[in-house]
Parts: C-alpha cells; structure tokens; sequence
C-alpha cells in the first residue's frame, strides 16, 4: 500500500495541476506552490519506503499484488531499488525549484509533466512485473519528449526531442521484443518467479542482445550515445537535471533487474564486451569531453564517461564492482544535476550563453558560486571525501579484479576527467572578469536551496558512505552468490 500512494501521489498531483485555473499571475504562482508541495510529500513518502525497509533482510519487501485486467501490478523494493526511489524522491522537489523562475510559459503544463515524470520513474523502481515495468520504463520518454520540445532553450530543441524520443524508443522495441520471447519460453513475467527459472544458455544469449541494446541507449554508450548531449543542450534546466539525475539510472537498473539475475549465464558470457565498450566510452566521451565549447554539453559528455565506469563495474562479477557502480549510479545522481544547476541555471541565467570563451574571472564577483562550483567539480572527477571517489574506486578496484587490462584502460578516465573538470572551473573562475559579463550577485536563496542537499549530500556521504553500503553490498552479496556463482 505505502508503494503505491508514493506512486500515485505525484501522478494525482499533476492531475490536480491541469484542471487549475492559470490565468493571472496569483494563480500561477498557487500551481508552483502546488507542484513543490505534492513533490516534497512524495519525498517524504520515499524516505518513508527507505525507514521501513530492513537492511538485515534480503529479498523483495513492502510487497503488494493485485490485478487489473490482464496487467499485474506486482510491486516491492530491496537493497538496490530503493536508494533509486529515494534519489527520485529527493530530485523532484529540487528540479521545481531550480526552474521557478526560468519557466514563464505554460506553467501550468509544465509543472505536471515534471511530475508525471517523477510518478512513471518511482513506478520503475517499484514494479515487479515485467510488462508494467516495460509501460513504466517507455512512458518516461513521453513528458521528457514534451519537456525539451516546448521549453528547450535553443532553436534546435524540437530536432533533439525528437532524437530522445526516436533514439530511445527504437532501443526500446527490441526490449518488447525480448520479453515477449521471454514470456514465450517462461510463461511468465513475474520477475520474483523470473529470477527463480533457468533458461538455456543459447536462449538467454539471444534475448540478452535485446535487452542489451535498449539498455546500451538508455545508459548511453558509444556509438548510440549521440542523443544525450543534445538533448542536455537543449533541454531547460529541470529537463538537464531530470536527465542526469534519474533517466540514466533506468539503465543501471535494468541491468541489476533484468539482465544479471534473469539471464545470468548470459551476462557472464557477454561481459567481457560490455566491459569493452564500456573502456571505448569512458575514453572517446572524455577526449570528446575536452574539445567541447558548450558547457551543459561538457557536463553531458562527462556524464557519458561516468556511466561507462558504472557500467564496467556492473559487469565485473564481483561484489565490490557491482556495489561501486550502483554507488557511483548514486553519487552521478547528485552531482550531475549540481553542475547542470550551476552552469546552466546560475550562469545561463545570468548572461544567457552558454559558450564557455563568453566567461572568466568568475571569483571576483560571484565567490560562493566558484566554492561551490570547485567542490561539485572535485567530486566530479573523483576526490577523495566525495560519493564519486567511493564509487569510481570500487568500480574500478572491482573491474581489475576480473580484467586487469579492463581495469587499467578503465582508470585513464580518471586522469581525463581531471583534466577537462579541472579546465572547465579555471576557464570560468580564474583570471581577470570578462569584459564581455556585466556586473551580477552571487548565489540567491532559491538557488542555495536547491544546490545545499546535493553539496551535502556528496560530501556526507563521500565520508561515511557505509551509510549506504552495508544495505547495497548486503543486496549484491545475495545477487552474486545466490544467481552468478554456480
């Protein structure tokens, strides 16, 4: 019951959204207020879930089962889904409130769709039947499409919805393609019923490779990556920080759903290519990273790398790798949408370009903003004391032990990313103001508000991350030793 009033509480509040009156600006400003309640209730509703689920106990919890038609709506969390929940949770409220006063038309609309989108990627992380999850999974791409289309910040905004849409769903088909062969050779979609039937190896491999590559565009990887950084570009700044912070991680979670406890035998016989396009990824988006002129599509190339790091520990079949990529899953969750807040928010708000040759000498005038834009760029290349540096470590550190030249290959991201973040931070702070900047101010309360939790956050986290270990590792131990170890 407690999963499916988290559900349904944003979609019902979107739905309250698009009867209201929104014709002066009194009522305008009543349907911000509206969006940021409902969307902190659903917060609240997420740290609930994580309260009432015991860590000491394996397996799905809070379960509930019901029909409607021929759909069964199966839901339950566990130790990997419900850290996912919470990030959701936690970045809806905060996205509303990045775009409070960027967003000057159809506010109404707008708002909803953020909110539907929050329920369709809570009902993700929640359903346990396949089909459902497939629903849920694909209608994402339904507000994501509307959002970048109508209030993208660039002419091209309606080419780049399209290729989110086009890019994502063409992947997708072969996924529904998968489960109906699934469906076919099982008899059911049950996943808790899933997870318990063998499937022969030369099975598992054919439906692996669909599988596979709706989730290769979700993540995204080279070659099929193409989308993102545009659809980054041109998204606004919620969309960007929407994108980032929870769209990639359906990805992430496919393969911890679907693809290693389902088809086991063929994700060991097909990770060493995945680890292999994984290392093509994390090194042609961070070169691909350096030469880049836009700054929110920097952010987004970088994004690329990180998940290719996720992805080679996801893939490394042990335990320490596959928690450091959920790990890492999380802290990109928080990091990203700050950077996204910083330069495409604060700046672009400010001086409405987004070509990093416009700034320099940003410290002078806008102090706070150069501290925090220098903590959330450390953490974004993998200091230590940060949720990114626990992350890419055990991932990496996993990755060695099961491939050492993957391992090493792996790690030259690390030095990459140094170098474009660091770049990036000292091409807008350092040196004399721009002469090309008017006079500004420096970080207002709203935008404090939004980039405080994501600042502590990373840190808090990055220094006691047992926090969330012990319940992750807890959840992979089972899922190593209970499906990938004979």
């Amino acid at each position: 019951m407690l999963l499916s009033i988290t559900v349904l509480t944003p979609l019902l509040g979107a739905l309250v959204q698009l009867v209201m009156p929104a014709d002066t600006t009194l009522q305008v400003q009543r349907i911000k207020v509206l969006g940021l309640v409902v969307s902190l209730i659903t917060f609240g509703l997420t740290i609930l879930v994580w309260a009432s689920y015991d860590i000491g106990v394996s397996g799905y919890q809070l379960t509930s089962y019901s029909t409607v038609g021929f759909a069964a709506i199966h839901l339950g969390v566990d130790g990997l889904s419900v850290y996912y929940l919470v990030l959701t949770g936690l970045l809806t409220p905060i996205c509303l409130l990045a775009s409070w006063s960027n967003v000057t038309h159809g506010v109404r609309l707008y708002n909803a769709l953020q909110l539907i989108t929050c329920g369709l990627l809570l009902a993700v992380f929640v359903q346990l039947d396949m089909l459902l999850f497939y629903v849920s999974f694909e209608a994402v791409l339904i507000p994501l499409f509307f959002v970048v289309g109508r209030w993208g910040g660039s002419p091209s905004r309606v080419r780049s919805a399209m290729l989110l849409f086009l890019y994502t769903l063409g992947g997708s088909l072969f996924m529904l393609l998968a489960i109906v062969g699934l469906y076919g050779h099982t008899g059911t979609l049950d996943m808790t019923i899933l997870h318990n039937i063998s499937i022969d190896p030369i099975v598992q491999r054919l439906l692996w490779l669909s599988f596979g590559i709706a989730l290769a565009i979700k993540t995204p990887v080279v070659p099929v990556h193409v989308w993102l950084p545009r659809a980054h570009a041109d998204a606004p700044l919620a969309g960007s920080m929407v994108l980032a912070g929870t769209v990639l991680k359906l990805a992430t979670y496919g393969v911890l759903r679907i693809m290693v406890p389902i088809l086991p035998d063929a994700s060991f016989y097909y990770g060493p290519l995945v680890q292999t396009v994984a290392v093509v990824s994390i090194i042609y988006s961070s070169l691909a990273t350096l030469r880049q002129s836009d700054f929110k599509a920097l952010v987004a190339y970088s994004s690329v790398a990180h998940m290719g790091v996720v992805l080679v520990g996801l893939f490394s079949n042990t335990v320490l790798g596959i928690t450091g990529g959920i790990f890492l899953s999380l802290a990109h969750g928080l990091v990203s949408p700050a950077l996204f807040m910083l330069v495409g928010g604060v700046l672009y708000d400010r001086f409405h370009s987004r070509s990093i040759s416009y700034y320099r000498g940003l410290a002078s005038l806008m102090p706070l903003f150069s501290i925090v834009f220098f903590i959330m760029t450390c953490a974004n290349m993998g200091t230590p004391m940060t949720m990114n540096w626990v992350g890419e470590f055990m991932a990496l550190a996993g990755t060695y032990q099961s491939s050492v030249v993957a391992g090493i290959l792996a790690s030259t991201g690390i030095v990459l990313s140094a170098c474009y973040s660091i770049w990036l931070w000292g091409r807008l702070n350092a040196g004399s103001y721009s002469p090309y900047l008017s006079s500004t101010v420096d970080l207002t309360r709203r935008e404090w508000a939004v980039l405080l939790p994501l600042l502590v956050l990373t840190i808090v986290l990055g220094v006691v991350p047992g926090v969330l270990l012990d319940s992750i590792g807890s959840s992979v131990s089972a899922l190593i030793y209970e499906v990938l170890v004979p």
